[in-house]
């Protein structure tokens, strides 16, 4: 009896490790994660829309229908970017990925309390590089890490009713997200 149940314990720890280790390599050998997917169809340092979800067809996986959305795929190897998207009448939010998927900061409109939502994203060593500015606080700059060169910002605007989708997207029509020198 001892014996059985320590092949039983053997097994699963084996089937644990197994598990884990297919859960940790799978994301990072996949060849049609959603980078890639928008590499095709967006250019860097540029906000492109992104079609309507249908169930044949959806560019960024599990996307809400009530909501528009739009990608920026960026390169920070040049400078760092400045991003800027005015905020829909109901509800506008920003998530930034990493190149491989991996969700590092997110902004909604309520949260930055303004009509226009502003900010620089550049890596730790562009941050580090930045004159001290006593005048300029926090409040007056947002800064955004970014832990690699390369990944992808996706805006999402919320449409409450059908009819107002036309006004969700002209939300997120207006946004910028160029390098810092293109952007004085």
């Amino acid at each position: 009896m001892m014996r059985l149940l320590l092949w039983l314990l053997a097994g699963a720890l084996l089937g644990g490790i197994v598990h884990l280790v297919t859960v940790l390599v799978l994301p990072r050998t996949a060849t049609q994660d959603a980078y890639s997917r928008l590499e095709a169809i967006t250019p860097v340092n540029t906000v492109v829309p992104v079609a309507d979800p249908t169930p044949q067809n959806a560019v960024i996986p599990f996307m809400d229908p009530a909501f528009t959305a739009s990608v920026c795929r960026y390169d920070l190897g040049s400078g760092p970017l400045k991003f800027t998207v005015p905020v829909s009448a109901a509800y506008t939010s920003l998530s930034f990925y990493t190149r491989h998927g991996v969700a590092y900061y997110a902004i909604n409109d309520r949260a930055a309390g303004r009509r226009v939502i502003e900010l620089d994203l550049m890596t730790a060593e562009q941050r580090s590089q930045l004159p001290e500015d006593e005048e300029v606080t926090a409040a007056d700059r947002l800064i955004v890490e970014s832990p690699t060169l390369t990944g992808v910002i996706v805006l999402r605007a919320l449409a409450p009713e059908p009819g107002q989708m036309a006004i969700a997207r002209q939300a997120l029509a207006g946004a910028r997200c160029q390098p810092q020198a293109a952007a004085k």
